[in-house]
């Protein structure tokens, strides 16, 4: 069993086989040699694990974001927070904080805002006097902001694995994200003032005010989906269909952009990344379920009572945990094979799933560009055409000012529960 368990999954991902191969090979195995159930726990268990309603917010969100990353949405949003912070120090790199997330807030997706928010201040910045690996490691690190903002898919995956309420994750990840985009935006303008880069603009109430009109429509979708969400009109799947009905009338008809074709193309995208997701998510189904029946999570939880570990001890080793696996697996892969095994001690030690799950998710999202198979560096190496080695060089610091906010919101839940609490979901 330790062999199909553990040795095998192991071996299989060196190798480099794709996720779900991994985890439905080892269940299978398991199931065949080690243990005696029926072969058809196979398919009850695959379909049972994308049986769940949760989960029909992901395909929505993923299209409604393709529907809005095409355009000039990113390039509406980059004026319409520029004419707010023109007279600030690294303007355009606050304006670059500040666009990834609230294109997070409309996407839910960090790679979308890379390849997007990439393309418009990339070239900007250079022009404005911004190192360049320093700019491309900026727009790579600040877009994983749009897994912390909601509606993040991630935080869904997680809330249907651990069972834990969906709109609760949502608003415990508000005030990290806010705080978070603050930090890097605070840092970025010391550094602009220090480097002696990145001119300031004078800002008007009229630019504003224009400003504000191209990007209302843009601005709206957040608005939207958040407000319905946490004013109890919406669940978060209802609240995903109307940002997809949204986002049909805001790109077909008010800013003409596209197609019918464009959209059914859309729509294409969407379903290919969805049974990508969706793939992983049966699979990882299957070996949870495996891991129950072996009683792994129990013998997990024992094993750490038995150390006799504090919440804090523990919290520390799952973040380097998580801040390694990151590195080497896709945020959604690790939070389904690693959920299942750790919030049965989640439990046992008494910490809020909601805060942990604010946790999980903001160590997954330092891996999306951390070195050697972080996505939004493949991502920022095609869109701004540079090579891999100058945008790890980049990303440093602002992996050093990830890791600081992580250990803050870690080791002080109240800033996760804060907003949640605030809102009194009963859900």
């Amino acid at each position: 069993m330790t062999f199909a368990l553990g040795l095998l999954p192991a071996g299989l991902l060196i190798f480099g086989l794709p996720i779900f191969v991994v985890l439905l090979a080892a269940s299978v195995i398991a199931l065949a040699f080690f243990m005696n159930i029926p072969m058809n726990a196979v398919h009850q268990n695959l379909f049972g694990a994308i049986s769940q309603n949760g989960l029909l917010a992901v395909p929505y969100f993923i299209f409604a974001g393709e529907l809005m990353s095409r355009g000039t949405v990113s390039l509406r949003l980059v004026d319409f927070i520029r004419s707010i912070v023109g007279r600030m120090p690294g303007a355009l790199g606050v304006t670059t904080v500040g666009t990834a997330t609230v294109f997070g807030a409309i996407s839910g997706s960090s790679a979308a805002a890379v390849a997007s928010v990439g393309k418009v201040m990339h070239p900007a910045m250079q022009e404005d006097g911004y190192p360049k690996s320093f700019s491309a490691g900026m727009i790579t690190s600040v877009s994983a902001i749009g897994i912390i903002i909601p509606p993040s898919i991630p935080m869904i995956v997680y809330g249907a694995s651990s069972e834990t309420s969906i709109p609760r994750l949502y608003a415990a990840g508000v005030l990290p994200g806010l705080l978070l985009a603050g930090v890097l935006a605070l840092y970025i303008m010391i550094r602009a003032r220090l480097g002696g880069f990145g001119s300031s603009n004078r800002a008007s109430l009229g630019g504003i005010l224009r400003a504000a009109g191209r990007a209302i429509w843009a601005l709206g979708a957040p608005v939207i989906v958040l407000g319905g969400i946490y004013g109890g009109v919406f669940s978060p799947t209802e609240a995903a269909a109307v940002a997809c009905f949204y986002a049909i009338i805001v790109t077909r008809y008010v800013f003409r952009e596209l197609s019918w074709a464009d959209i059914l193309n859309c729509a294409t995208t969407t379903v290919l990344f969805s049974a990508q997701i969706l793939v992983i998510v049966a699979a990882a189904g299957l070996f949870s379920w495996v891991l129950t029946v072996n009683q792994i999570p129990q013998s997990m939880v024992a094993w750490v009572v038995s150390l006799d570990v504090s919440v804090w001890q523990f919290l520390l080793a799952v973040n380097i945990m998580l801040l390694i696996w990151g590195c080497f697996m896709d945020p959604l892969a690790a939070i389904l094979l690693l959920t299942p095994v750790l919030i049965p001690i989640v439990d046992t030690l008494g910490i809020d799933k909601v805060h942990f799950g604010i946790v999980m998710t903001l160590n997954l999202a330092v891996g999306l560009f951390t070195p050697p198979f972080g996505i939004n560096i493949f991502v920022a190496q095609s869109a701004l055409g540079m090579r891999a080695a100058d945008i790890y060089r980049g990303t440093l610091p602002f992996f050093a000012v990830f890791l600081a906010l992580l250990a803050l919101i870690t080791f002080v839940p109240e800033i996760s529960l804060f907003s949640m609490n605030l809102m009194m979901f009963d859900s």
